[in-house]
């Protein structure tokens, strides 16, 4: 019995075409070892070159189409000076999140080489965490509000409802399950009535799984915890903004964004792309770090119900990274982006 997978790629701005291109090439030689599963690639025009060029970075047909593949998995997105009328960079990648109700946004952090931690004494898979994000509300959910020029203050609104708390809250335990069975809350509840709702939910929730060890910490201690002892962690769960900020900072202790892959996954879709945004900088020179959206391919197989190949990938990478010689600039080295995908391929 055969299975085609309808894979939307959208590459987007930036660097995004050019890690996107590296992600495919492995994306295809794991369909080349499997039987009787194939994926159909089907590219649009989502990001800020599709509003520079139409008025709208997420036209409705696009939409319609992404929407009725089995996954999506896209580049980077936004350019800085591309932006809104209200002043903020346009980014239709949120706006698939909403529409979609991608509510659970995992972010894996793993250290695959001692040299690549800016921390002391830590080996190969002993910084080892996820962090999950509500991804569809929190502090983002006044992020389309416009205000007037001459305005003597503007507002966002911070909002925690039970509905998306719950809901992601219980996606996190399930990640935990699968992992070390050790669930924190990343929150501010000592001074936000929204994370103290927050709190709320996530006890009453936390006895329906017994077996998973639970505790809460505060965002700013986290911050801190992360950098000073981060074994101790296995998930977090937080809101929408502390997720953004504690995701970067993860990233950070293994590496840097290049080695940051990510999923946003609701109950009947998702997307699957690199952390990092689209470098325009570095953009059209080859020495983009292609491993984040290697290894979010390989999030997006597990998802898809293929998890040998997603080992595959993710024991391929373990094997490069294993020597300190191969690295893209902006871990030291000096491999071009499409070199690194070479060495991913050989070790695969």
């Amino acid at each position: 019995m055969s299975k085609t997978f309808r894979i939307a790629v959208l590459p987007g701005d930036g660097i995004g075409p050019e890690v996107t291109a590296e992600g495919i090439r492995v994306l295809k030689a794991a369909e080349s070892r499997l039987e009787g599963v194939k994926f159909a690639l089907e590219e649009y025009s989502v990001g800020a070159g599709e509003y520079l060029k139409s008025g709208d970075a997420l036209p409705p047909a696009t939409m319609d189409k992404v929407r009725a593949c089995d996954a999506i998995l896209l580049g980077a997105m936004g350019l800085p000076d591309v932006r809104l009328s209200g002043g903020t960079e346009i980014a239709p990648q949120i706006d698939i999140r909403e529409i979609l109700e991608l509510y659970n946004g995992l972010r894996p952090v793993r250290l695959y080489h001692p040299d690549d931690t800016p921390l002391k004494g830590y080996a190969t898979g002993e910084i080892d965490f996820a962090i999950i994000r509500e991804s569809t509300e929190g502090l983002f959910f006044s992020r389309k509000q416009s205000y007037a020029k001459d305005a003597s203050e503007v507002r966002d609104t911070m909002r925690i409802s039970r509905h998306g708390a719950e809901r992601v809250i219980r996606a996190a335990f399930r990640v935990a399950q699968g992992r070390r069975k050790h669930l924190t809350l990343v929150d501010k509840a000592n001074v936000l009535p929204s994370m103290a709702f927050f709190r709320q939910v996530f006890y009453e929730i936390a006895p329906e799984f017994p077996d998973v060890r639970v505790d809460h910490c505060y965002v700013d201690a986290a911050a801190l915890f992360l950098v000073r002892r981060p074994r101790d962690f296995d998930v977090l769960v937080t809101e929408n903004m502390f997720g953004d900020i504690l995701s970067d900072l993860a990233a950070s202790l293994v590496g840097g964004m290049g080695m940051a892959p990510s999923a946003d996954i609701g109950d009947r879709h998702a997307v699957f792309q690199p952390a990092h945004g689209s470098a325009p900088d570095i953009a059209g020179k080859a020495i983009a770090n292609p491993v984040a959206m290697i290894l979010s391919v390989a999030m997006m197989l597990d998802w898809l119900g293929l998890p040998a190949p997603a080992r595959a990938i993710e024991r391929a990478v373990e094997e490069v990274f294993a020597d300190p010689g191969n690295r893209t600039a902006d871990m030291g080295g000096r491999l071009s982006t499409g070199a690194m995908g070479d060495k991913i391929l050989e070790a695969m």
